[in-house]
């Protein structure tokens, strides 16, 4: 409402209509981030899983019903078995939207392990581009984290540092998704992002290494 009202106010102040022009233009993506709020106000009043919890999702499933520990503020993280690798699964604690601090979290669990890593695996919810399937599955490199830059920065410091490699596997979906509850393409997304998380585990590590996800 009060960038329709400036838009608005503005150009008629000014007499310009070129800025009211400008407003009709950018009108159909106001409306669709205003859906997709009013579509989040449910998610959060009723405590469900919303789209961007997609990696939070992933980590659960691989983790299923072993003992976590608490590593930073926030943050949880879990040892498994998978295809043969040690792996320590690393997530927010939840439930809700605090992601805690992931950059220190990673930091401590290489520190603890002595550096004896071979790989590490983020997955994240990404937004996707008009034409984009929601749910769809893909893979990049580097620290897949949104925010203002801090905690990628530190995660790959941190990676740089011990020359571990970084991988990122991000599941498409729009911004509606991403706040509103889940809907089962990303879910699906989800089971589609553990198969290329066990791909990339297999392609470059072999039996007996360490990986964090």
């Amino acid at each position: 409402y009060r960038i329709v009202n400036h838009y608005y106010l503005f150009g008629k102040r000014i007499k310009s209509y070129i800025l009211l022009a400008q407003l009709h233009m950018i009108l159909p993506i106001l409306m669709e981030t205003a859906y997709a709020f009013d579509g989040a106000i449910q998610a959060f009043a009723q405590g469900q899983p919303i789209g961007d919890g997609a990696g939070p999702l992933l980590v659960n499933r691989l983790i299923r019903e072993k003992p976590c520990k608490k590593i930073e503020k926030d943050m949880i993280a879990s040892e498994l078995e998978l295809n043969g690798r040690k792996v320590y699964a690393l997530k927010a604690e939840g439930p809700g939207g605090n992601v805690g601090k992931p950059g220190d979290a990673l930091k401590i669990l290489i520190d603890s392990i002595k550096g004896n890593l071979s790989l590490v695996i983020m997955v994240d919810a990404g937004l996707k581009l008009e034409g984009d399937k929601s749910g769809d599955v893909i893979e990049g490199i580097g620290a897949a984290i949104g925010g203002i830059g801090t905690e990628k920065y530190k995660i790959e410091e941190v990676t740089t540092k011990y020359k571990i490699p970084l991988y990122a596997v991000i599941i498409k979906e729009s911004l509606k998704d991403a706040i509103a509850p889940m809907t089962k393409e990303i879910n699906d997304g989800v089971d589609k992002a553990i198969e290329h998380v066990k791909r990339i585990m297999t392609e470059n590590t072999k039996e007996g290494d360490v990986v964090i996800i």
